[in-house]
């Protein structure tokens, strides 16, 4: 929809599946490294679920990546 941005919330998600599809884990596997259930990472890559910040640095480590590494992923991710 024009003029509709996408939330920061949409952004995290995105970059987050994106993430998880590149190292070839499917939401259940990812959700066993994390410890979270695959509905809530399927809400949360939706960008309908707002993490923690403990929860967003176990993603990050799970990825294999710190949680400022992470950020700078999200940040790099085109804007839609």
């Amino acid at each position: 929809m024009p003029g509709v941005k996408e939330t920061l919330s949409q952004r995290f998600g995105r970059c987050v599946r994106q993430l998880r599809l590149e190292a070839g884990l499917s939401q259940v596997e990812f959700g066993e490294r994390c410890g979270f259930y695959q509905r809530y990472l399927s809400r949360l890559e939706r960008g309908q679920a707002n993490p923690t910040l403990n929860a967003m640095e176990v993603i990050a480590n799970a990825l294999g990546l710190t949680i400022y590494e992470l950020w700078e992923k999200v940040k790099a991710l085109p804007r839609q």
